[in-house]
Order: structure tokens, then C-alpha cells, then sequence
């Protein structure tokens, strides 16, 4: 599918175009293409759609055009291609991928032309974006004042392009070419002087003096009759240079030095009404589906030289971004591109098409070689693969050395004066690739390999082109390409599901779309659920010999031993993210080792670095490294570095509080565990690792380890109780579940306590009321006070939301009574905070404010900031405000709520500001309390 708004406005399909009617919805879609992917009013479409006071009815019209126009969407299928006519606010998005508009990839092209070294390169991009202008742009759009202005800046950027494509010709030498593209512009704009210096330029060049004077003349008396103007400054000089017969300034050509009118026109503004339209040379960094610009000249002789090229690959699709950056690596002089992916990523189909099409641009010949760097077949030898080189170059067998050093000499010295293309395919290292460099100036070497090979990058300036996996339109468009638009169209929803589970590999989508294209009558959809089974997936792309699996097996075979042992172990781990602690753990060596380790599995592609030391896995690829022997003691040792870590971050993050639990009595402890230097570092880890650390419970419930489950689960309390309101409940029940699995009261009570708090903060007070009696019941009888005083203090909170602070203060009471008896100051110390909040509620603000006093003094920790001193805070600032100091009672709950905001306790932070702005009319606490509240609504 393409839109065109080089010329007549249109929607061509494979079928032809479709038929749009009338000139208002033409000029509707116009002014939609102008702007994709932004929202129009309809005041501002009104403005494109008459120039004049529009009817009364403009809106309905205009409602209609749209109605049409998603039904004639709908049914070239466009969809398919990600296009969607979307009603937003009051008005209307065309969205869709803006690389099937002519519009974007004309001014892509024109921006790839500019950063052109060579002149014939130059030349062919600017002939490809030219030959997209079927006419005038919007030719049949209705001429409102908006759409006429956007005509005109597209105009003004082709025109400007003719200049810059007549400049590269006369850098060439071919001034008569210069000069045939710009007389026919010079006479349909007789006024526009720059094009008028740039043809007297290139005909006095060509030789043609005599014509360039009289085109002079000719424009003079123009300008005069039309605008009463005479020539200006640079006309005059080119003129001055045509009547002596010399050269320009310095001898720059005047194209050359009107060149500054491409570079304005290339970045300039085009508004439709407001903001309707803006066209801009830079491309937006966007999924690119276009064919890519052929990197060399359409108008150079096709290449004479030998040809070594496998055949062109078939169905290519996409890679704009991957072409356009492997041209412009491969300009200047003797550039060597590094072409690196993932298996299967493509690397090679994307070379040989860029080269197929470029193939005009190296005279000389194409040399191609597999160096085999990941087959099970065997590497050639270096002479043999120099011998084939050299026999293509017309050397006679006998004069070939026999060492590979001479060899490779006498390629060098060959390729010296030539312009040679080298592909060397799927290289293992370095060492491999450095004795097939040509030596000529003008050759270019294209590397392909799994491997990023930063050796290269060092010793030859190589310049990497990485190439990832497609997104989900580009996988959908490659499966049509193979099976059929028709057949991907019938199914479009479960094409991109296909295209996602093969995880955007080329390779899996090729080998899928070969599995449906032998069976015409299976569903794309049935496809689909058989691929959803992960313990099924990875066989369900192969196809033979090739697949995922053979693939993956070739590039692990490549790695030493150490690094396969690393990668084997990831397949065990439950998460989506390793860091050079849990990599450890799962192999069972220390951090250092592990971290090398991945950083070796980096460079081959099977591991991607995301952030600073965390690391993740493509799905295909970490379904292939579930498959591998990894030892049954693989998991067991992640999850215990899990609890090992959180226990750690515990002690940052709440200092002085009790262990949860004991450690399992298998406990397998790792060689390293992350050291957490103040709160912040555990809050961090806590929010980079809670879906891992949730993940963790799962797959340990998986696999019965009923112990290490609950423990997981309670590891997460310091979160839980910064992000109460988060949906705990599941997680905590999982929990609850294992620990009864476990039979162990101590973590049954334990988990029920966190689980009554969660129910009560979501108003479930009945359920926690039954949970919390029998955690206090459980901790009782196993003699442990500090679980009952716990157990009492959520107990309390229960009670007083159901009406009862006196009974919930004495519940909290006895939890004093208890944490003293166990000499245990947290536990006392959160008793007594409870304890106050309950008097506050009761509005006893004396004994209030007593209690909260007593218990911030008996912390000797009391410049910390944590969840109970916060809330104590809170508690002391309400008990003042009752007693009538106001002052002071502000001044705590400030004080609360800037704890809170610094520690990240949201929760806190906007309880404190909702106390504050109860009491006080301070635009600042009001602000404050929106901006937390904002960002308490707005967290994932």
C-alpha cells in the first residue's frame, strides 16, 4: 500500500488505486497525510476543505468523507499495513507507518543524497526521490489557502532538489546532463533566479557560452517586465563569468554556490492551519517498510567486472533504516562495514539485496565469500577463498603464490586501483576477515557476522551496522510476502500474533511461513496456538536442517566452554533480567566470572545488555537455553540469592527490624551477594527486581519448593507496605498456600498478618478480620511474641475500621506489653505508633501526642527516615492541630510529607499533604499534594 501526494492525492494498492471520489475527500486525505499521526480538529480540516466561509453543514461533510474513507481503508485492506483513520477528541488520526507515504521517503532520500560523499551516489538518490513526483503535489486537492502552502514548500524542496542533483552532475563532469534537468525547470520558472545561475553555469561548462548569455538576457528582461527588478548579485557574477569565459569563484560552480537554497528548503516548515502539515527533511526515527534507495546510480553501465553474488534474496521486506545506514558506512574511502545481528536476524539477506541494487556502482566486479564462521561444515582456507578472489580478477592459475601471504598480497595490489565490492559473510573473528581487505581506495568491504567484532572496529575503522529483529508490521509483511496478501489479510489479527511469537527473527517467520505454505488449509490461526505452547514452539521452527535450533546450536558451538556452561545455566532462570549476581548463582561460579561470561554471550548476540549490568534474553533464544543441561540445583541457587538479597536490602531499607524467617534448611548460599550502602540502593533494587522477584515465587511454587515460595513472597513486605495499594492479595495467597504446603505455622502466621494489613488498606475488613485471628492464634501457640504483637497491631487496624478504636488501642496495648517482654524495639516502637494513631482517631489528642512523643524519643534512630517515624510524624502533627497548635502541628505533618517525598513513600506522602491541606489554605501544600497524587495515580 502507498499514498501519494507527489502529484494527483491517491491510495494505490497492489490492485490499483483506489477509486477516493470527489475533491473534498481527496483534499480531506490531503490534509490527513500532511500530519499522520497527529491530531486534526475539525476546524482545522475545515480550513483545508474550503478557503471561504465554509456551510453550516461543514462538520457533517466532513464526518462524512471520514465514514467514507475508513470503508475504503477497510477494504484495500490497510489494516495489514498498520493504517487506521482514528477518531480522537474532536477531531481525526490517520495513523500508519509515515514510510508509505511518497511525501516522507521523497524528503528521506533527499537527506540521505546530502550526506553523499561521492557525486554518483548522490546523483542516484536524488534521481529516485525525483522519479516518486508524478506532477504537481496535490494536483487535485481543492487550492484552500493551507493545502496550497504545502504545495508550495513541497515544490520548493523538489526544485531545490533538481539544483542539488544538477550540482553532483557537474561535479561528475557532466554538464550537458546539468543542463538538460535544469533548462526544463528554468523555463516552467523563469522567475526563480537560482535555477537560472545554475543552467548559465552548467551550459557555459558544457561549452555552450553563447546559450548562457542569451538565457541572461532573457531572464533580465523578465525579471523587469514581471517585477520591475533587475538581476540580482548572483546572476550578475555568473553572467560577469559567462562574458569572460572564465571560472566561478574559486573555481566553484554556481550550482555549488547556490547550494545554501537545498539546505533551507530541505528543513523547512509547511503549516496547514495551524499545525496541520509539517514535512521535514530528517525522517522521524519510525518502523521504515519502503524499498531501500539503491546506493549507487541507476545511470552508471552495469558493472562489467566479475560477479560472485549468490542470487538476490527472495520476499525481502523493509530494513529502510538497516539500508540507508549500511550506504552511508559504506561511503568515503576503503570503508569496511561490520554488519552484526542475532541469528537469523537476516544479516545476509540484507547485504546481498543492498548489494544487488548497488551492484552498478562497483565497475569493477563483486566479490563474494562464506567464511562459514558458524556452520558445522568447516571454515575455508584462507588460499582457497584468496584463489578464488584472484581467478575472478582475470589472475592466471599460475601465478597465484601458494602462502596465503602472498596471496593475499597480490590481492591487495589487484584491488589497488579498482572499485571493488567484497562481501564476507558470516566471519567467526577478526583474524579471519584482515588478510581479504582489498587495498583500493575505492573498494568497500561489507562484513556480516554474529559476533561484533570489536577488534575489527579498532584496527580498521570498521563502521557497525546492527541489525535487529523486525517489529510486528514488518513480520506481518514478511509472512504476506511468502503465503500471499490474501492469506495474511484473511487473519490479519493472527498474522501479528505469529509475527510476535517468532519474536520479529526473519528465520522463525520464514521457517513458519514455509510450514503454512505446505499446507494451504491450516489457519494462520492454528498455527498460532500451536506456537503459543513454548514446550513446542522451537520444533515448530525447524524446517530440515534449518530453524532457530540449528542456528542457536551453530553459534553456541563457537563460544568456549566456560561461556556455553554461563549461558545454559540462564535457561533456569525464572525472570527476564540477570545482573552479575543472579548469572552467578545460576552456574553456581562468582560474580566476576559471570560477568564475563555475558559480556562474551553480548558480543555473540545471545544475551542483550538493556541497562547497565542487567541483561535479557530474546524468548526464542531462552526457550533454547531452557532446553540445555543445566543440573537440577540451578534454580534452588537463584531463588536463595533472591532471598539472601532481599533479606539485605531489608536491613538497608528498614533498619532494626527482625528477620521474617528462618533460612531454609537447605539453603544453598551464593559466593556474592549485592551489598545495599543506605536505603535508597534497597528501594532501587527493590522496584528494578519486583516482577523478578514475583516471577521467582511463581516458579518456585512450580516446582514445589513450597519453603523458598512463601519466603519470596514475604521478602516483598517493605515494598508491600510502600505500595499498598498495588493488588498484593494473589501474590500474598500464593504465599499463604506454600507456607501451609510447608507446614510451617511460623511463615503461615507471618503471611497472614501482611495479607490482613493488605485486605484491610483495600476495605475487605471481614477477611481480614478471620486471617488476623488466626495469624494471632498460630503466633500464640508457638510461643513467639513478637508474630502475636504483629499480629495484634494489623488486628487493631481492623477493629478500628470497623467502629472500635478503644478495643483496637487495647489490642495495641498488649502488643507493647509483648515486644517489651521480647526485648524487641521495632516491634515496640510500631505498637506504640498504632497505638497513637488510634487515640488520634478516638480524639484523645493528650494521650495522642504522649504516646507519639514517647515512641520518636526511644528511637535512637530518630534523623532516619522510615515508614514508622513517618507515620508517627503524622500522627503527632494531627494530636497538636487538635490541641490547637496549629503551628506546630503544620510544621510535623511538613515535616512527614517531605520525608515521605524524599524515602519514596508515596502512600505517606500523600496522607501527610491530605492532613495539611485540611487545616490550611497554602497554595504550595495544595500543589504539592495534586503533584503526589499524581504520581501515586500515575505508577504502574
Amino acid at each position: 500500500m502507498e499514498f501519494r501526494l507527489l502529484g494527483t492525492v491517491a491510495i494505490g494498492t497492489e490492485n490499483g488505486d483506489v477509486p477516493l471520489g470527489p475533491a473534498k475527500r481527496r483534499s480531506l486525505l490531503a490534509a490527513l497525510l500532511l500530519r499522520p499521526n497527529y491530531s486534526l480538529s475539525v476546524d482545522q480540516l475545515t480550513a483545508a476543505l474550503w478557503d471561504n466561509e465554509p456551510p453550516l453543514h461543514a462538520r457533517g461533510v466532513i464526518q462524512g468523507h471520514v465514514s467514507k474513507l475508513r470503508t475504503l481503508l477497510t477494504a484495500a485492506g490497510a489494516e495489514t499495513y498498520g493504517v487506521e483513520l482514528i477518531t480522537r477528541s474532536a477531531g481525526y488520526v490517520l495513523r500508519m507507518p509515515e514510510t508509505l507515504l511518497d511525501a516522507y521517503r521523497f524528503e528521506e532520500l533527499v537527506t540521505l543524497a546530502r550526506e553523499q560523499r561521492s557525486p554518483a551516489d548522490a546523483v542516484a538518490m536524488y534521481q529516485e526521490a525525483l522519479s516518486l513526483w508524478q506532477g504537481p503535489a496535490l494536483a487535485d486537492a481543492y487550492p484552500s489557502p493551507p493545502l496550497q502552502a504545502a504545495a508550495h514548500a513541497l515544490e520548493e524542496l523538489r526544485l531545490a532538489s533538481v539544483e542539488q542533483l544538477a550540482c553532483r552532475y557537474a561535479r561528475l563532469g557532466e554538464h550537458a546532463r546539468a543542463a538538460a534537468v535544469l533548462r526544463a525547470e528554468a523555463v516552467a520558472h523563469p522567475l526563480r533566479e537560482s535555477l537560472s545561475v545554475a543552467l548559465m553555469e552548467a551550459l557555459r561548462r558544457a561549452g555552450r557560452r553563447s546559450e548562457a548569455l542569451d538565457w541572461f538576457h532573457r531572464t533580465r528582461r523578465l525579471l523587469a517586465d514581471e517585477l520591475g527588478v533587475d538581476p540580482g548579485r548572483e546572476l550578475a557574477d555568473a553572467y560577469a563569468v559567462a562574458l569572460r569565459g572564465g571560472e566561478g569563484r574559486e573555481g566553484e560552480t554556481a550550482a555549488e554556490a547556490t547550494a545554501g537554497g537545498m539546505k533551507n528548503a530541505a528543513t523547512s516548515t509547511v503549516q496547514v492551519s495551524g499545525p496541520v502539515a509539517t514535512t521535514q527533511a530528517s525522517p522521524p526515527a519510525t518502523s521504515m517498510q519502503a524499498p531501500s534507495p539503491a546506493p549507487v546510480p541507476a545511470a552508471v553501465p552495469h558493472s562489467s567486472g566479475p560477479d560472485l553474488l549468490p542470487r538476490a534474496p527472495r520476499g525481502f521486506h523493509g530494513r529502510v533504516t538497516e539500508l540507508a545506514a549500511l550506504s552511508r558506512a559504506a561511503a568515503g574511502e576503503a570503508p569496511v562495514c561490520l554488519v552484526t545481528g542475532p541469528a537469523g536476524v537476516g544479516k545476509t539477506a540484507l547485504v546481498l539485496h543492498w548489494a544487488h541494487h548497488g551492484r552498478a556502482g562497483f565497475p569493477d566486479g563483486l566479490l563474494y565469500a562464506d567464511l562459514r564462521g558458524f556452520g558445522d561444515t568447516g571454515e575455508p582456507a584462507l588460499i582457497e577463498v584468496l584463489r578464488e578472489f584472484l581467478l575472478a580478477l582475470g589472475v592466471s592459475q599460475h601465478r597465484i603464490p601458494e602462502s596465503a601471504n602472498g596471496a593475499a598480497a597480490l590481492f591487495r595490489s589487484f584491488a589497488a586501483d579498482r572499485q571493488l565490492l567484497v562481501v564476507l559473510d558470516n566471519a567467526r573473528d577478526s583474524e579471519q576477515v584482515r588478510p581479504l581487505l582489498p587495498g583500493g581506495l575505492r573498494c568497500v568491504t561489507v562484513v556480516t557476522s554474529r559476533h561484533r567484532l570489536p577488534g575489527l572496529i579498532v584496527t580498521d575503522a570498521a563502521r557497525p551496522v546492527p541489525v535487529d529483529v523486525l517489529g510486528p508490521e514488518d513480520g506481518t509483511a514478511l509472512l504476506a510476502g511468502v503465503l500471499g496478501t490474501e492469506r495474511v489479510l484473511a487473519e490479519p489479527v493472527a498474522a501479528r500474533q505469529l509475527a510476535e511469537l517468532c519474536g520479529g527473527l526473519p528465520l522463525a517467520l520464514r521457517v513458519a511461513a514455509a510450514r503454512l505454505a505446505q499446507r494451504p488449509a491450516w489457519s494462520l490461526g492454528a498455527m498460532t496456538a500451536e506456537l503459543s505452547d513454548e514446550t513446542r514452539r522451537l520444533s515448530l521452527l525447524d524446517v530440515e536442517d534449518t530453524g532457530v535450533r540449528a542456528a542457536l546450536r551453530l553459534t553456541l558451538q563457537q563460544l568456549p566452554g566456560h561461556v556455553s556452561h554461563q549461558f545454559a545455566h540462564l535457561g533456569r532462570h525464572p525472570g527476564t533480567h540477570v545482573d552479575r549476581y543472579t548469572a552467578a548463582a545460576l552456574a553456581g561460579t562468582d560474580p566476576a566470572a559471570a560477568e564475563a561470561a555475558l559480556e562474551r554471550l553480548a558480543v555473540a548476540h545471545l544475551v542483550t545488555e538493556t541497562a547497565p549490568g542487567r541483561w535479557t534474553l530474546h524468548d526464542l533464544v531462552r526457550l533454547y537455553a531452557r532446553g540445555l543441561d543445566a543440573g537440577p540445583d540451578a534454580l534452588k541457587r537463584v531463588l536463595d540469592l533472591y532471598i539472601a538479597t532481599a533479606i539485605a536490602a531489608m536491613a538497608a531499607a528498614e533498619p532494626g527490624n527482625e528477620d521474617c524467617f528462618p533460612l531454609p534448611a537447605d539453603f544453598l548460599p551464593p559466593a556474592a551477594v549485592r551489598e545495599f550502602g543506605d536505603r535508597s540502593a534497597a528501594v532501587a533494587w527493590y522496584a528494578a527486581e519486583r516482577d523478578d522477584l514475583m516471577l521467582a515465587a511463581a516458579a518456585a511454587r512450580t516446582a514445589g519448593l513450597h519453603g523458598r515460595t512463601w519466603r519470596i513472597v514475604l521478602t516483598l513486605w517493605p515494598l508491600i507496605v510502600w505500595r499498598v495499594r498495588d493488588g498484593w492479595v494473589p501474590l500474598l495467597e500464593t504465599g499463604l498456600e506454600a507456607a501451609r504446603a510447608d507446614a510451617d505455622q511460623h511463615g503461615e502466621s507471618r503471611v497472614l498478618n501482611v495479607l490482613g494489613w493488605v485486605l484491610i488498606e483495600e476495605g475487605r475488613i471481614a477477611e481480614a478480620l478471620t486471617h488476623l485471628s488466626i495469624a494471632s492464634a498460630l503466633a500464640s501457640r508457638a510461643g513467639d511474641p513478637c508474630a502475636e504483637a504483629n499480629a495484634l497491631i494489623v488486628l487493631a487496624m481492623a477493629q478500628a475500621a470497623l467502629g472500635g478504636p478503644d478495643e483496637a488501642a487495647r489490642g495495641c496495648e498488649r502488643a507493647v506489653e509483648l515486644a517489651r517482654k521480647a526485648d524487641d524495639r521495632t516491634t515496640e516502637r510500631l505498637a506504640l505508633q498504632h497505638l497513637a494513631r488510634h487515640q488520634v482517631d478516638a480524639g484523645q489528642w493528650r494521650s495522642a501526642l504522649g504516646t507519639a512523643t514517647e515512641s520518636l524519643a526511644a528511637d535512637g534512630r530518630s534523623g532516619t527516615a522510615d515508614v514508622p517515624r513517618m507515620l508517627l510524624l503524622m500522627v503527632k502533627g494531627e494530636a497538636l492541630l487538635g490541641l490547637g497548635e496549629e503551628a506546630e502541628g503544620i510544621r510535623q505533618l511538613d515535616l512527614a510529607a517531605r520525608e515521605a517525598e524524599s524515602s519514596g513513600y508515596e502512600d505517606g506522602e500523600v496522607r501527610a499533604l491530605a492532613a495539611l491541606i485540611r487545616v490550611s489554605a497554602d497554595e504550595g501544600f495544595r500543589a504539592r499534594y495534586e503533584a503526589a497524587l499524581g504520581r501515586l495515580t500515575a505508577r504502574p
